[in-house]
């Protein structure tokens, strides 16, 4: 019977970590770009309300 090889199985694991880590963070730069970017504008014609600290009221 074959003896199971660990470093291999850990240095897999650790690949694997690695790629999902990656993947995260190209998510979140891509959401993070999408809501700064083309996400965020309004449509033609139509101007945002104009709020001001001062308007703001406190959910009460």
């Amino acid at each position: 019977m074959a003896k199971p090889n660990y470093n291999f199985a850990k240095r897999q694991r650790e690949l694997a970590k690695k790629a999902k880590k990656e993947e995260k963070q190209q998510r979140k730069a891509a959401t993070g770009t999408a809501g700064e970017g083309e996400g965020a504008e309004t449509p033609e014609g139509i101007d945002p309300p104009a709020v001001t600290p001062n308007e703001v009221k406190p959910a009460a």
